[in-house]
């Protein structure tokens, strides 16, 4: 008979979100450990995506064709996140490691892009006395190719190795932990190198730049230290061939609802992202907020994500059919992009913020619902958890970057026409490129939905246990 829980582990449990991710297999020492190569992953990302942007276009003078084309070669390695993954799955090693030299290596290849970054932008930005003209760019490129390849492969490694270690109670809440432990990277490295860039110069850069490289290898070097067990591998099992990734790519495939999932997951993410980088811009434009105004989308967008975070922890606890839920939050997508729609031809910022909220609330329910199917899809037969885990983490990174990219396409390309009179006097207006952006969105979200109908008429033929669904931070999407 088990013991019952003293109402002090409860009352801990309950308020701590990750009290109870430690396992037996993965003590919470060596879990906090481990998430520091997500402190590593994000502190990149900020480089990539916030700061080494700016530097680019402002202090360096960089074309914003050229920069927007660098920050897409790291959204571009995505797709092989899945190969990468299950390359760890087969790997063959004399010491038994499979996920660890997969660490390793991506430490490697991120610091070693890092490293090369700096320079590289300076020669880009035309600080060149010696060689031949196009250097700057193939330099450019291969530090934002090493650097993105780099942060892959060890999120995806990463990802996979604790998914290993913690048990199928504890795992939901340990992926969640090392999401947290991603945000709070991004977060600190974006003040800290914000603080040490405040006066550019270019070996001001070197040195940051640099300096972020070396703290990733090292915070990785502490995350992967002794946490895989030794397990030799005798000579016959090395010699064993590898299987096949179009082998484990079918059979993971072939597992039933993987594809579909997959493929909800891509454009359902891209419904969702595609404004992300328009929602502010649109209010100022459009409806003529402030500056400070606009910066309280945020603020309802992440209540709305917290309301559908709260709604899903109850119904899947009654047992709801987690691809059911997903369909719900596409409806409240639907709702939300109508009212940011009509929030221009009436002149609103009341329903324009509520569509904002309920963007967040839609964008939240879906998340949580995919992530708590992907995460309970068994890993069986050719296709292990590092392929699965890649999987997801490509559909939704590679969607994620192709969306706002499109969408912010879409309204330049279309704002253009319209401004000209190609459209007609009705839609020479600035909001005609905000309004396709949303229509498209509608779209995107129609066909999840004819997409999704499958998996909801599948799943409802499947057992949902009701009660012992725990769900806290740990259902937040990587």
């Amino acid at each position: 008979m088990t013991k019952p829980l003293s109402p002090f582990v409860r009352m801990t449990t309950s308020i701590l979100p990750f009290a109870d991710a430690a396992s037996k297999g993965l003590p919470m020492g060596q879990l906090l450990r481990l998430s520091l190569f997500q402190v590593s992953v994000g502190m990149a990302a900020v480089l990539l995506l916030g700061t080494l942007n700016r530097v680019m276009i402002v202090e360096l003078s960089v074309p914003a064709m050229i920069v927007a084309f660098m920050i897409a070669i790291p959204v571009l390695v995505a797709p092989f996140r899945a190969l990468l993954g299950f390359r760890s799955d087969t790997h063959r090693s004399a010491l038994g490691w499979k996920r660890i030299p997969y660490l390793w290596f991506g430490s490697l290849w991120q610091f070693g892009g890092l490293a090369i970054m700096p320079f590289s932008l300076l020669v880009l930005s035309g600080q060149q006395q010696v060689g031949p003209t196009w250097a700057g760019e193939v330099l450019a490129a291969l530090a934002f190719l090493m650097t993105g390849l780099g942060m892959h492969m060890t999120q995806t490694a990463g990802l996979a190795l604790a998914a290993d270690r913690a048990d199928d109670e504890t795992r939901p809440r340990v992926v969640a932990l090392l999401y947290v432990m991603f945000l709070i990277g991004m977060g600190i490295s974006a003040l800290v190198m914000g603080y040490f860039l405040r006066d550019f110069g270019p070996f001001r850069l070197v040195r940051v730049v640099q300096s972020a490289a070396l703290v990733g290898i090292l915070l990785n070097l502490v995350a992967l230290w002794k946490q895989e067990k030794l397990a030799p591998m005798t000579k016959a099992q090395r010699e064993e061939p590898r299987p096949k990734f179009r082998d484990a790519w079918a059979d993971f495939m072939a597992g039933g609802s993987a594809g579909r999932l997959i493929f909800v997951v891509f454009i359902g993410t891209m419904a969702f992202n595609m404004q992300d980088v328009l929602l502010e811009p649109y209010g100022g434009e459009i409806l003529g907020l402030s500056v400070s105004t606009t910066t309280l989308l945020t603020a309802m967008w992440a209540g709305g994500a917290l309301i559908g975070f709260g709604l899903a922890a109850r119904w899947l606890s009654k047992g709801m059919n987690p691809y059911r839920m997903a369909g719900r939050g596409l409806l409240a997508g639907l709702a939300a992009f109508s009212a940011v729609i009509f929030a221009a031809p009436m002149m609103s910022p009341a329903l324009f913020f509520a569509g904002s909220g309920g963007i967040g609330f839609g964008g939240g329910l879906f998340a949580v619902a995919t992530l708590t199917a992907a995460m309970t899809m068994p890993a069986t037969g050719k296709a292990g958890r590092g392929l699965a885990l890649g999987a997801w983490g490509a559909a939704q990174a590679t969607a994620a970057g192709l969306s706002i990219a499109i969408g912010g396409t879409i309204r330049d390309v279309i704002n253009t026409a319209a401004l000209n009179g190609s459209l007609g006097e009705a839609m020479a207006t600035p909001a005609t490129g905000y309004s396709v952006v949303y229509h498209t969105e509608l779209g995107l979200i129609f066909i999840t939905l004819i997409a999704l109908g499958p998996l909801v008429r599948s799943g409802e033929t499947k057992p949902h246990t009701k009660g012992n669904h725990q769900i806290g931070l740990a259902d937040f999407p990587t």
